[in-house]
């Protein structure tokens, strides 16, 4: 496959957005890489050459964070992560994605919503049930797995449990390491990476690396208030990202 170079420019700016969301605000723009390097491959090569790059962020952000984050909220979430994971394994051939970009899309704009609304409330820290939290985790897992657009139910969650900056970053990127980590042998034993998918990897990497160094320093300079409304609003754009494409797609495709 001969890639144009307009692929590996727009790539380069979604693989950067990538680098700076995860370590400074805990992702949200990631969700947009997909789409943008789908301009011009199938969606399944931008999955895979997406993959081992998530991974190498998730390492890099998660050794920054290693003393700053909630193991107890993690190894809450990971339960009903697993089993939408593996809901996402035995339906992977026959779910339809938009269908699912279309459910992650709105669950992300009610929690902007909510947030919007209650942001002259109580600023305590709001109580969620186990069983809330294992369907966030669950939907965040299926979400992921079968339309890689997993961090709006999870980054709702963190976000509604009002934590520091740091502490949310290094939290969602334990979190996140741990599914992507499993997804990683899962698309491997299904064929879905391969050597050429690999090497446009290595090739747009360093991108990567100057989007963790700015996002760090732009994390370290950002005050708690501003931070909060900065996820906010990357996660209205990955909400209204996937709304836009999702009923695009389901409109000019209707069953």
């Amino acid at each position: 496959m001969t890639l144009p170079l307009s692929f590996f420019l727009l790539s380069a700016v979604a693989i950067f957005l990538t680098g700076l969301s995860k370590s400074g605000f805990g992702g949200g723009l990631g969700v947009l890489s997909v789409p943008l390097m789908s301009l011009f491959v199938a969606p399944q090569f931008a999955v895979a050459v997406l993959m081992p790059l998530l991974i190498a962020t998730d390492i890099i952000v998660a050794w920054q964070y290693r003393h700053r984050w909630d193991a107890a909220v993690v190894r809450t979430l990971l339960p009903g992560a697993l089993v939408g994971l593996a809901i996402g394994l035995a339906t992977f051939r026959w779910m339809d994605a938009q269908t699912i970009r279309l459910a992650v899309g709105v669950l992300a704009i009610s929690f902007v919503a909510q947030y919007l609304l209650s942001r002259n409330g109580s600023t305590e820290k709001p109580q969620h049930s186990q069983s809330a939290a294992f369907l966030m985790a669950t939907t965040s897992g299926f979400a992921s797995y079968v339309a890689h657009a997993g961090g709006p139910p999870v980054k709702g969650y963190l976000l509604s449990q009002r934590m520091d900056k740091s502490l949310f970053v290094g939290t969602n990127t334990m979190f996140f390491f741990s599914m992507n980590a499993l997804k990683s042998v899962s698309y491997a034993a299904m064929g879905q990476l391969s050597l050429e998918s690999l090497v446009v990897s290595a090739a747009i990497s360093p991108v990567l690396l100057l989007g963790i160094a700015v996002g760090t320093l732009l994390h370290r300079h950002i005050d708690q208030r501003r931070f909060t409304a900065l996820v906010y609003g990357f996660l209205a754009l990955a909400g209204g990202k996937l709304l836009f494409d999702s009923l695009i797609m389901l409109l000019s495709h209707p069953h």
